[in-house]
């Protein structure tokens, strides 16, 4: 990193011995500045030259035991949106201690400050609102982007990362509003505390184009524009004018889009992925964790990729992401793109995919041709239902994005397995409610032979005296490593390559094959794996001509990139 003036008041650099926080403020501008402020764990020389003598009660405390006591603390909250609104005020006050605490308690802290907490706290979002944190963009004010995206005081290379969403889409929860920007700020910090993002070179930004969500426009307390959501050409220039406008302030940034809806997820990724940095999670990061737990299960099954039959319920925008990249891997495997297409069936909300009935664009290359549909047995003519599917298909891998609960039917899960020995079932739908079948049913009507990753955290299932453990497909196994590989590699783009980098990169770093095994690497070991899906993204940027950084020494560029959330030397100026 290098030297980064954030406010007038104090400044971040390097020196030959590292970090160095160099400070103007005094007294308790000091404290309260989340940035600067390190509380108790202030030296009493520091306190000296600071002016915080009597600010501050006598004892010296070091970072640990500042852990200690905040998590006691977060520990007593009642409630998890209690607990997230202990967090953001622990943020307010001190950010270092705030990563710090978080990073150390990844796995518990992760439902907390994401998904699913995170979506009460988007729901109520006007009414706990207490100080703001990130960028707020308004359709009815395009002009003011460039000023709003400067608001924050950064050059052209102090931003390596902007999350952006426009709400539609949020969760399993819908369109809401301004409140969406607290999913940007969520997702940053977990790319912080996974992958060591610098927090002072991100932006989280809100594109608020309206809502069409009669509750929050008929709330007084709401804080967003009020008025419908804004589409067609209006939509599309506002988007651009943001794209075109981050990309010239911060050429090096990622754009990262969040959470948009299925009409313009696809839609956008598409129009701006062969032009700039952009990467969208909700279809590129779901596809590549599906596709790493794929990778793991097609390892135990031992059948190849390219000889797997793929069903996919819920063929939306994650689920074409998810079929897409499957297909790219087959093509990397050597197969033809054609063939690779034909081994996967999708399933949208008027049943499959095929001739003859209404698809979206990106729905199209999946869709069935009669031909292929004759001679089908159908429970009933002209339907071509889950259940229909399975019977005519006989999957290897079925795959859920539905949030249709239950949609794996114990029918429909022993009809795959009495043709398939090792079936692969993936109810990925958020969240535990939504899921199309719990891991225990699918274990118990498969005698224990099917390889099961979910989208919801799901306990152990303990089964003929085996404790199989549940492989959650959480984006957050492989896309802050790709924020971290892009950020060390400077690419211009992240191409196919990258992603399925990614992808086999966390399929290698598990073993599935003992009886029970995880198709997918723990939660808690997030940091040392985002350092190696940055390294191999990173390689594979380089492979491609589209790193402009060098990467004469990948592994030490990883490392140096890599933030670590520990107090910097604090010098007075």
């Amino acid at each position: 990193m290098t030297s980064t003036q954030l406010h007038h008041d104090f400044e971040f650099g390097l020196d030959g011995h590292g970090e160095v926080l160099r400070i103007a403020a005094r007294g308790s501008e000091v404290l309260a500045n989340a940035v600067i402020n390190r509380g108790t764990a202030f030296s009493a020389q520091e306190r000296k030259t600071l002016g915080l003598r009597g600010l501050l009660p006598s004892g010296v405390t070091t970072m640990e035991d500042q852990l200690k006591r905040v998590y006691v603390q977060y520990r007593a909250q009642r409630s998890p949106l209690d607990k997230y609104l202990f967090l953001n005020t622990l943020h307010d006050r001190n950010e270092v201690l705030y990563y710090r605490l978080l990073s150390e308690h990844i796995e518990e802290m992760l439902p907390i400050v994401y998904t699913p907490t995170i979506g009460q706290a988007i729901r109520e979002y006007s009414h706990w609102y207490h100080r703001p944190r990130g960028v707020y963009l308004s359709i009815d004010d395009p002009e003011g982007i460039e000023d709003a995206l400067l608001s924050m005081g950064h050059g052209p290379d102090e931003v390596d990362l902007i999350v952006a969403t426009d709400s539609e889409g949020i969760l399993g929860i819908g369109d809401q509003g301004v409140g969406g920007v607290a999913i940007t700020i969520g997702k940053l910090a977990v790319y912080t505390a996974a992958a060591g993002i610098h927090p002072h070179r991100v932006l989280p930004v809100v594109l608020d184009t309206g809502t069409d969500n009669l509750d929050l426009l008929n709330d007084e307390v709401y804080l967003g524009v009020r008025h419908a959501r804004v589409r067609g050409e209006r939509y599309d220039a506002f988007i651009d004018r943001y794209v075109t406008t981050a990309h010239r302030l911060f050429p090096h940034a990622m754009l990262h889009w969040e959470d948009f809806g299925a009409s313009n997820a696809t839609r956008i990724l598409n129009k701006y992925r062969d032009d700039y940095c952009t990467f969208n999670d909700d279809i590129q990061g779901t596809a590549a964790v599906v596709a790493a737990a794929v990778m793991s299960a097609v390892q135990v099954s031992g059948t190849p990729l390219a000889d797997q039959r793929i069903v996919i319920h819920g063929a939306g925008t994650a689920g074409i992401g998810i079929a897409r990249l499957l297909v790219q891997m087959m093509c990397q495997d050597g197969v033809d793109p054609e063939t690779a297409r034909s081994r996967v069936w999708g399933l949208g909300s008027r049943g499959l995919l095929r001739e003859g009935i209404a698809v979206r664009d990106f729905q199209q290359p999946f869709a069935r041709s009669a031909a292929e549909l004759a001679g089908w047995t159908l429970d009933l003519p002209g339907h071509y239902e889950l259940a229909d599917v399975v019977r005519n298909v006989h999957p290897t891998i079925l795959i859920g994005c539905s949030a249709q609960p239950g949609a794996f039917t114990e029918q429909i899960v022993r009809d795959m397995a009495q043709s398939c020995q090792r079936p692969i079932i993936m109810p990925l739908s958020n969240p535990t409610d939504r899921a199309e079948a719990s891991p225990a049913d699918l274990i118990s009507w498969t005698s224990g032979r099917a390889l099961v990753a979910t989208g919801s955290p799901f306990p152990p299932v303990r089964y003929n005296g085996v404790s199989y453990r549940i492989a959650q497909a959480n984006n957050a196994l492989v896309f802050p490593g790709i924020g971290l590989g892009v950020t060390a590699a400077r690419a211009t783009r992240i191409s196919d390559s990258m992603i399925t980098a990614a992808v086999r990169t966390v399929a290698r770093s598990v073993d599935p094959r003992p009886a029970g095994a995880s198709l997918l690497p723990e939660i808690s070991g997030l940091l040392p794996l985002s350092a190696q899906v940055g390294l191999a993204v990173a390689l594979a940027a380089q492979k491609e001509g589209l790193a402009t950084a060098p990467l004469d020494n990948p592994v030490q560029a990883i490392y140096d990139a890599i933030w670590r959330p520990d107090y910097p030397r604090v010098k007075a100026i």
